[in-house]
């Protein structure tokens, strides 16, 4: 992996169970905490947009690659500016653990990481 392609840097957060307030309509919000900020590249692959619950949704999907990092899991979620990614895959390239390939969502008018 070449570390001049790693210009950006990210936010690893992961949720904090049993801890946090409630949303507009009374749901649990939990918390999320940061976990790391490491340098990353994040590239778009695809965008689309859906009819759902008769509101049109936007949704992009992007690859952000890393430098391996033990206990990356689709449990957390990426930080990169005010976007915020759920994560859907963690790929370890030829399981040689030297890199990340993450495969995350971004859903358009999301609320922002905080």
């Amino acid at each position: 992996m070449e570390a001049g392609k790693l210009r950006q840097r990210v936010t690893i957060q992961q949720e904090i169970p049993d801890i946090g307030g409630l949303d507009d309509y009374g749901q649990p919000v939990p918390p999320w905490e940061d976990v790391a900020t490491v340098w990353a590249a994040v590239e778009p692959l695809q965008g689309r947009e859906y009819f759902a619950a008769q509101q049109i949704a936007a949704e992009v999907t992007t690859r952000i690659t890393m430098r391996y990092r033990e206990g990356m899991n689709p449990q957390m979620r990426i930080a990169y500016g005010d976007i915020t990614y759920e994560i859907l895959a963690v790929i370890n390239p030829a399981e040689r653990g030297r890199e990340l390939q993450i495969l995350c969502r971004e859903l358009v008018g999301a609320t922002p990481a905080m």
